[in-house]
């Protein structure tokens, strides 16, 4: 089902609003335990992907986190595969022409083909970067990410 588009109001508070009520009835699941990633276990979770993988969702990441991303100096964008790609995205087409954000992605491994790179995307070493996911608990995917750039001399 398409969500309903927020009409006439382009302030960034409705558009958190309406980035709100899309995540709560596509990605918030209460109808049953599920085993997180750390571990633990939950009576909910939230499938962000079915946020991030909607036109009107994605387009609302986009806002929300870039209108939130901007108080920042940084110069690239990303996170581990494949948790990362989506809100990336989203931020680096929703970043231009305003303030351009070039984004990349970690793999678990890095390739043994082609350009056998561990980090896809753009990055320099020694960039300022911002890492995002699209769920976390105790962010040890974040984590991954945080380390693989930081081999590469990033903060």
């Amino acid at each position: 089902m398409l969500a309903k588009r927020v009409v006439g109001e382009d302030s960034i508070i409705a558009k958190r609003q309406r980035l709100r009520d899309i995540i709560h009835q596509n990605s918030l699941l209460k109808d049953r335990e599920f085993l997180l990633a750390s571990g633990a276990h939950s009576n909910y979770y939230f499938d962000m992907k079915m946020t991030t993988q909607d036109p009107e969702g994605a387009s609302l990441v986009g806002d929300v986190l870039f209108d939130y991303l901007t108080q920042y100096d940084f110069q690239y964008l990303g996170g581990l595969a494949t948790g990362a790609i989506a809100p990336m995205l989203a931020v680096c087409i929703r970043s231009w022409p305003d303030r351009p954000i070039r984004g990349f992605f970690v793999r678990d491994e890095a390739k043994d083909h082609g350009t056998k790179k561990l980090i896809d995307g753009h990055i320099k070493s020694g960039a300022s970067v911002i890492i995002v996911d699209d769920v976390t608990t105790k962010g040890d995917s974040a984590m991954k990410a945080v380390r693989a750039v930081q081999r590469r001399g990033c903060t």
